[in-house]
């Protein structure tokens, strides 16, 4: 029997993947559990238009992190923080604090692509690696400005 899985289940497939199983272990396992439903042509076919709808949305959000990243690529965002007399930060630079330097000139990035090793903790230029999609990657330099007070 071709069932549609409903859920992920261990040993047979992931949500949404057609599978061949024995007609008792469907009856009384996956269509009982909640696990699975019976494929018919319908749902077949709107399987198949999920996952072409679901590819089509994927490479778009891929076309759009490859032109972010060639714009993206080897620029300077700085970013101004407190600083005492001798120069040393007041707490650090963050991602977040990244993400809002990236914000200021007009780039959407979210903090959690934003990859620092440690939080910067002292004035300078500072590479900074952007993940933005599944493979794709770009580089950044970040200035850290001390403002004294």
């Amino acid at each position: 029997m071709r069932v549609i899985l409903l859920k992920d289940v261990k040993g047979q497939g992931k949500k949404g993947d057609l599978v061949e199983v024995s007609d008792s272990y469907a009856r009384n396992f996956l269509i009982k559990g909640g696990y699975a439903e019976q494929a018919t042509a319908v749902k077949i076919n709107d399987i198949a238009q999920k996952k072409a709808a679901a590819d089509f949305h994927r490479a778009e959000e891929l076309k759009a992190a490859k032109e972010l990243s060639a714009e993206l690529k080897g620029k300077t965002f700085a970013v101004k923080v407190k600083a005492g007399a001798g120069g040393r930060l007041f707490g650090s630079v963050t991602a977040a604090d990244v993400a809002a330097a990236l914000s200021e000139q007009g780039y959407a990035v979210d903090k959690k692509k934003i990859v620092l090793s440690s939080p910067l903790r002292e004035s300078g230029n500072y590479d900074v690696e952007l993940k933005l999609f599944e493979g794709v990657s770009a580089k950044i330099v970040v200035r850290v400005e001390a403002v004294t007070q």
